[in-house]
């Protein structure tokens, strides 16, 4: 099961209270939750298709399993997971797993479940996707739209510099790729990461070689990062679809020409457009400008 990338996750905030280690009562969990204990068991049942008492239930014996395998004693375990005896604990180990704790080795300390959410050693909880067998979300997409997504924000950002501060070399002598020359500004080191794009696509699509020119604002550039990032990522994923990422492009825009595979060439791009896009970060707080850390998590949450 998936939960809400952004905003508020109620499904997260359930969770947490049925596995707190101080709610041990379904009443409790709800309290901590400021809401019914109506309320909350019927939230709970909706959103996972279990009951929360019989959750808390099996994550515990699953915590219990895991504790178990790695040397732990019978009745410590049974105390720390809170049930009454070790005779309890044994039987209700007994029933879930099919074997006494003392086989716990002997079995996955997983239980079926009807949602996906189970005990994630040491102390987390792991909720599995709905993706079923398939392959799940594609990471090199992923990486590639959030890459065009933030050098828009960093462009977005750069529209509050003054005319002179977009050029102000304050990093002379700045180099990120040698073949690519200074890049002292941010001007130049936004423009390097809209122009490799430009690049790349030239060579994927047999184009000629693109001018490399400073912009003359951050929105003239945003204006060209905004076409040539749908082409990027369009034409790459395209590649991807068909399955067509190892394919072999020899580049006649390099002396002498050279060969490229496509998954090379992608990584290229996001290896070195991550970096332009830290130091424009660093750049841009050099003037007074300050952007967010560009972590693809914290993106996620705010899409």
């Amino acid at each position: 099961m998936s939960a809400p990338p952004n905003g508020r996750d109620r499904l997260r905030e359930l969770l947490d209270a049925v596995v707190d280690a101080d709610n041990t009562a379904v009443g409790e969990m709800a309290r901590s939750s400021y809401v019914s204990e109506f309320h909350f068991s019927r939230e709970v049942r909706r959103l996972t298709g279990e009951p929360p008492a019989a959750m808390r239930r099996r994550i515990m014996l699953e915590r219990a399993a895991w504790r178990l395998q790695r040397g732990q004693g019978v009745a410590d375990v049974a105390a720390a997971e809170g049930w009454s005896s070790a005779e309890v604990f044994s039987r209700a180990f007994r029933r879930a797993f099919g074997v006494p704790p003392s086989r716990a080795g002997d079995v996955a300390f997983r239980l079926a479940a009807p949602n996906g959410v189970h005990f994630h050693p040491p102390q987390s909880l792991w909720c599995d996707s709905d993706g079923g067998t398939g392959a799940g979300p594609d990471v090199s997409q992923f990486m590639l739209v959030h890459d065009v997504a933030d050098t828009e924000y960093l462009l977005g950002l750069a529209a509050g510099l003054s005319e002179s501060q977009w050029v102000q070399e304050i990093s002379p002598g700045q180099v990120v790729l040698e073949w690519d020359g200074p890049e002292p500004s941010v001007a130049a080191v936004l423009g390097a990461t809209v122009w490799t794009k430009e690049v790349w696509l030239a060579t994927i699509e047999g184009g000629d070689f693109p001018s490399r020119t400073l912009a003359a604002t951050p929105e003239e550039l945003a204006e060209r990062h905004g076409t040539i990032g749908k082409r990027w990522t369009t034409l790459i994923s395209e590649y991807s679809a068909a399955g067509r990422l190892a394919d072999t492009v020899i580049d006649a825009l390099c002396d002498p020409p050279e060969s490229f595979q496509l998954y090379g060439i992608v990584a290229h791009v996001l290896t070195y457009s991550a970096q332009r896009r830290g130091i424009t970060r660093a750049m841009l707080a050099r003037h007074g400008v300050i952007a967010d850390n560009g972590d693809p998590l914290a993106w996620m949450r705010r899409e």
